[in-house]
C-alpha cells in the first residue's frame, strides 16, 4: 500500500512562491496518476490538477493555470506542486492523490498554505 506524505507549505507573502512535495512510501508510484487538491475553511475540496506516471500528460485546472505547474520524480518517487504568484485567496491545506484506475483512493494527510497580504 503506498503512503503519501505532503510537505513544504507554509506562511508567504502575496506574490511567492512555494513548492510543494508529495513523497509516497511503501511502494512505488508506477502507474499512479497523481492530483493535487486544495481545500479552504468552509469550502468544498478543490481539484488543482493531475499528472499521468510518464509525465506525458501534466494538467492543471483554469482557476491555476499559469500560476501552479505540476510535476513528478519517479526515481524519487515524489510529486510536486509549483505554485507561483501566489494570492490570499490560495490559503487552504493541500493534499495529493493518487489513483491507479478512475478514483482517488491514495491521500496524503495534507499541507497548510497561508497567503498573506
Amino acid at each position: 500500500q503506498v503512503q503519501l506524505v505532503e510537505s513544504g507549505g507554509g506562511l508567504v507573502q502575496a506574490g511567492g512562491s512555494l513548492r510543494l512535495s508529495c513523497a509516497a512510501s511503501g511502494r512505488t508510484l508506477v502507474g499512479y496518476t497523481m492530483g493535487w487538491f486544495r481545500q479552504a475553511p468552509g469550502n468544498k475540496r478543490e481539484f488543482l490538477g493531475s499528472i499521468n506516471w510518464s509525465s506525458s500528460v501534466a494538467y492543471v485546472t483554469d482557476s491555476v493555470k499559469g500560476r501552479f505547474a505540476i510535476s513528478r520524480d519517479n526515481a524519487k518517487n515524489t510529486v510536486y506542486l509549483q505554485m507561483n504568484s501566489l494570492k490570499p485567496e490560495d490559503t487552504a491545506v493541500y493534499y495529493c492523490a493518487a489513483r491507479a484506475e478512475y478514483e482517488y483512493n491514495i491521500w496524503g494527510q495534507g499541507t497548510q498554505v497561508t497567503v498573506s497580504s
